[in-house]
């Protein structure tokens, strides 16, 4: 029987190696930069061309490669950082990526032009799927310029996978950020298809945070710095002011490396317990340098999740760290000098005497006497125990329950437990209640009831409502009928590099939708028009939100980002939960509910509508 195990010929094996490495052209760009920053370079300059599809070129002035160095660079298992196994712990650079050339040779072409400053002339390689093609001495400056052409051409199943230029550019700007972020010592720039997205001069961390996400944010980031024999901690903390919901600036790095750390994130959260809203979160940007031998960076292929050998100590260091930082910002003194109505706290005088305290009663009280309820009608025989109910908290919103003149208008939202139904509520006193009672119940400002032929239906409004917006705004952009309204002062809304390729996509949506979105250069958009009808909303935060959605879904078909915009739009003009609504209002929604295409879910998938059946109704009261 012939043998069935084979070597693997190096062409297949590089390309193996490459889809654990390079998993798109923002990989490509990563492994290309790091290395430029291991070359001690001050200064890196990366092009791309159809997001990377057509071409990526990193130059660096790093040290450069000499001509058997750069051949060598390409082959597997080459490195400049590792000679024995220990190395592999107590590395400080960018970690062991002994495959990252190899790798990406095996998948595209390559030319590289590289001098060392000792050597009058430079090398020029070319290199296409893992196969040398040419070697040359050259004229080029002192460093490394990667040129990377016609990525996965050999492999075009791979090349099939890729997402829209849109979505892999914004992957090579986060690889980018996560990058500059480190390193703001180093000048960096970032051209995309002739256009300059980032000029990033030499700087400090918080210099370097505002270059690269707006002046804005500059105004909202509180300093940390606590060093410790475990680590060193420092960066930057947003105010409670600027949280957000969706997609917040946040970073960890450790030894100069960006980590993702859901342990870490909770005690940066746990920090801000309340002092923001629920489902808001803040900036961050924090930097950790602890001892090389701590830290596993290799338990994830991408080195992104890192294990500390303290974490549970590092943890709340952190915590402590950013709780200080937030009580800092919010320890101003406060001079009030309105003292009417404040208590006399007397100061205190050692010679004045002092004398017992005296309590204050009423020796005629009785507690057992009856006394007349105000503005309440006398209850009917039996029924003393339910006004009892609806005095103690009891609340039931039930406008047109009693005559005008008869009874008080009872206060909005029942308390848990207390369900009334119209029938029980006709028997009260069939005198004072009109022909029609309403059909609609509100719990809590949160949920509309009303009595079905199984049971007890119960609508969550903010949801419904969510459902109902969407379909009108889908309907009117479907129409061409939005309406644009002009704001009377405009706002003014800035977006990062990353937002504004999402923008420049769905802007020609927004402005169907009825936005009017004008820039002002540097990332800065004047909101001179909003859609008619979302009075009172604050429109920078749903623009922000808008752009947010838009990237998250990655939508490149026109009705995926209408879709996308209208879910939006209605999630933040949808009645919030906890606003009394009227029987008018409460019919009003449940109507509309009942006209769109799909009653029970929101267009992401929530639930709207739930049924307590009559059953279960029944089994609550079984004895």
């Amino acid at each position: 029987m012939s043998d069935i195990i084979q070597l693997l010929p190096d062409s297949v094996a590089n390309q193996i190696a490459a889809g654990e490495v390079i998993q798109r052209p923002a990989s490509v760009v990563k492994e290309l930069v790091e290395n430029g920053i291991d070359a001690g370079a001050k200064r890196i300059d990366v092009l791309v061309v159809d997001a990377g599809r057509t071409s990526i070129q990193v130059i660096d002035d790093g040290k450069g490669m000499s001509e058997t160095d750069a051949r060598l660079s390409f082959e597997r298992h080459a490195t400049s950082k590792i000679r024995k196994a220990d190395d592999l712990f107590s590395l400080r650079t960018m970690g062991f990526r002994g495959e990252a050339l190899a790798s990406i040779a095996a998948v595209a072409q390559i030319e590289l032009k590289t001098r060392m400053e000792s050597e009058e002339l430079g090398t020029h390689l070319s290199v296409s799927g893992s196969r040398f093609t040419g070697q040359e001495p050259c004229s080029c400056p002192v460093g490394s310029n990667f040129l990377v052409e016609n990525l996965f051409f050999n492999v075009p199943a791979r090349r099939k996978f890729l997402k829209s230029n849109t979505t892999e550019l914004n992957n090579i700007i986060t690889a980018f950020e996560r990058i500059v972020l480190v390193y703001p010592q180093i000048s960096f720039t970032l051209h995309s298809n002739g256009t300059e997205l980032f000029s990033l001069r030499a700087c400090n961390y918080r210099q370097r945070i505002v270059e690269v996400f707006g002046k804005r944010l500059n105004q909202d980031l509180l300093p940390i710095d606590v060093d410790t024999s475990l680590c060193h901690i420092h960066g930057f903390v947003g105010k409670p002011e600027a949280a957000r919901k969706k997609t917040p600036h946040q970073y960890f790095f450790v030894n100069d490396r960006y980590m993702k750390h859901p342990y870490f994130h909770k005690a940066v959260i746990t920090a801000f317990d309340r002092l923001i809203p629920q489902g808001e979160q803040v900036p961050y940007f924090l930097y950790f340098d602890v001892p090389a031998e701590n830290i596993d960076v290799n338990i994830h292929p991408t080195k992104t999740e890192i294990k500390f050998e303290n974490e549970q100590a590092i943890w709340q260091i952190l915590l402590a760290a950013v709780k200080e930082a937030v009580g800092r910002f919010n320890d101003i003194p406060a001079i009030d000098f309105d003292t009417e109505g404040k208590p006399d706290i007397p100061v205190f005088n050692p010679n004045a005497g002092t004398s017992a305290p005296k309590i204050d009663f009423n020796p005629s009280y009785n507690p057992f006497k009856q006394t007349a309820r105000p503005n309440k009608p006398s209850a009917p025989e039996g029924w003393e125990d339910l006004y009892a109910g609806l005095d103690s908290g009891g609340e039931i919103r039930q406008s047109k329950l009693f005559e005008q003149g008869e009874v008080e208008t009872m206060d909005s939202g029942m308390e848990e437990g207390t369900i009334i139904s119209s029938a029980v509520t006709q028997s009260v006193d069939e005198t004072i209640i009109e022909d029609k009672a309403p059909s609609h119940y509100q719990y809590k400002g949160c949920y509309i009831m009303t009595a079905v032929k199984s049971g007890l239906m119960i609508i969550d409004q903010h949801r419904a409502h969510i459902r109902i917006l969407y379909e009108e705004y889908l309907r009117q952009l479907s129409e061409h009928k939005v309406h644009s309204q002009k704001v009377l002062f405009p706002e003014m809304v800035q977006f990062s590099v990353s937002d504004q390729t999402v923008l420049d996509q769905v802007l020609p949506e927004m402005a169907e939708m009825g936005f009017q979105l004008d820039s002002l250069g540097g990332g800065s958009y004047a909101v001179n028009g909003v859609p008619a009808g979302i009075e009172g909303l604050n429109v920078i935060a749903l623009v922000n939100d808008m752009v947010a959605s838009a990237m998250e879904s990655g939508t490149s078909a026109k009705d995926e980002i209408d879709q996308t915009l209208a879910l939006s739009l209605a999630r933040n003009a949808a009645i919030p939960q906890g606003q009394v609504l009227s029987n008018v209002e409460m019919d009003n929604i449940v109507n509309e509910l009942f006209a769109c295409s799909n009653v029970n879910y929101t267009p992401s998938g929530e639930p709207v509508i739930a049924i307590m059946k009559q059953q279960d109704i029944e089994h609550l009261f079984d004895s």
